[in-house]
This record gives C-alpha cells, structure tokens and sequence, in this order.
C-alpha cells in the first residue's frame, strides 16, 4: 500500500515544477500533477477544468464539482494524486478550501479532507537570480518550456526578442525569494517536514529525483527506469549575461555578493 494518497508541489515559477510534473506522470502510477488552481479566481478554476458554470448554484456547490474534476483529472485513475501549486495563488485557493470544509481547524487537515492523505514536496531553487532571469526572459520572448528535440511546448505569446531589464529582474529575484520565505513560514506553523527537493539536483539528476519521491511516497521506484525527461532547460549565454551582469549590480547596490 502507498504511504500516501496524493502529493502536493509547494512551489514557485521556474523552479523545474514542469518537468517534475510530466516525471511523475510519465510513471503510470503517480497520478498527473498540474496547476489546476493556478489563478486566483473560481471562474477561472472552472474554465481549466472543463467544468460548465450554472447559472443557479452557489459558490459551494461550484466548488464541490471543481474539486471532484480535480481529484479525477489529478489522478488519471492511478490512485495517486498529484497537485502543484504556486505560492502566489495559495492564499486564495486556501481561503476557498476551508468555505468547502470548514470542520478542520488546520490547513493540513482540510488539504488532506480534500485530497487524503498528503505528502508536501517543497521545490525551490536555490539561485534565486537565475530563477528571475529565467521568468523574465520568458515572459519577453513568450517562450517557457521547450522538448529536448528543440520543439516548442509552451508559448504564451508571439516571438519577441529579450532584452535586459534590471529592475524587472529586481523584481523578480525579491517575490522569489519571498515566495520561498512564505513557504517556509506556512510549513513552520503546520508542523510540516516537506520532502526538499531542488531545482539544481532535479535538473542534474532527473531520474534520482523520480525515484526518491516515488520512495517518499510509497510506489515502486522502478517505475522511474524507463522515464525520460520531457522538459529541457531554456538557459543559454544570453542568461548567463543577464545573471552575471544583474549579480554586479546587486553587489554594487547591496554591497555584498549576492
């Protein structure tokens, strides 16, 4: 029997959350993890899930059928659930978990009310600079995620040229490092120990990762074998420029390394 019946991606953008994400699902036997309540906003919820508004329920009830296509989607009938969830959007999905179950008196036990028993998985990435001119420079060309083969995964927008923009990155490097602050914070005051993984051990050793979070979890670790990673990484010369120039700019500022 699993030691767990789902897990929870505690995260934040471009921490390698998506090539984490289609590991586990390539599995066959940890369910399909996604960001199903990424924006903070129930319409929206709907709208990802494929779950037709009615026009006369209540809030509760539209609640109770997003969560039921979560729990399926999440699960793809593998008995496992899987979840990411990012820390901009946490506040709001956990104000909007309790109105549907307001008996538990913690987060983790209306988490685990909704979903059973829960493993919390913290991926961060420890360079937080890298993680900021990894978003920025997305966000600019429209580019987020490529295939190992050069073929486009995801595109938000039409191809643009990245350009650097120091006080974007600024930006960026500080609601970062925030977000894993708040993390933190939320994981102290739950009494929870999160299985820690980072984006620097993930992206050097994908498969290690596959399996120690199938251990943790409590399926079979042999199911990591005939995986191969979905997701390569974006970073080039041009982000190295950014970053190292960014660093001496936050060293001249701060007056300490960065």
């Amino acid at each position: 029997m699993p030691a767990y019946q789902a897990y929870i991606l505690c995260t934040s953008p471009r921490s390698g959350s998506t090539l984490l994400c289609k590991l586990l699902s390539a599995t066959g036997i940890a369910g399909h993890p996604d960001s199903h309540f990424h924006e903070a906003s129930v319409d929206a919820w709907l709208d990802d899930l494929g779950v037709k508004a009615e026009q006369a329920e209540t809030e509760l009830q539209s609640l109770q059928r997003i969560f039921a296509a979560a729990n399926e989607k999440g699960s793809r009938q593998t008995g496992m659930f899987g979840l990411r969830l990012q820390r901009h959007s946490f506040p709001f999905f956990m104000e909007k978990l309790k109105a549907l179950h307001p008996v538990p008196t913690t987060d983790t036990a209306r988490l685990e009310a909704a979903f059973g028993r829960t493993l919390f998985i913290h991926l961060t990435r420890q360079d937080k600079i890298g993680q900021a001119v990894s978003f920025v420079k997305a966000q600019q060309s429209g580019l987020w995620h490529r295939a190992p083969d050069g073929t486009e995964l995801e595109r938000l927008s039409e191809p643009r040229e990245p350009h650097y923009d120091g006080a974007e990155i600024r930006t960026c490097y500080e609601r970062f490092t925030g977000f894993d602050r708040d993390w933190l914070a939320w994981f102290g005051l739950e009494g929870i120990r999160p299985l820690r993984i980072t984006y620097e051990d993930l992206s050097a050793a994908p498969r290690d990762t596959l399996r120690l979070v199938l251990e943790k979890l409590g399926l079979d670790p042999v199911a990591a074998d005939g995986v191969t990673p979905a997701v390569a990484k974006l970073a080039d010369e041009v982000s190295a420029d950014w970053a190292a120039r960014f660093r001496r700019e936050l060293e001249s500022v701060d007056g300490k390394p960065a």
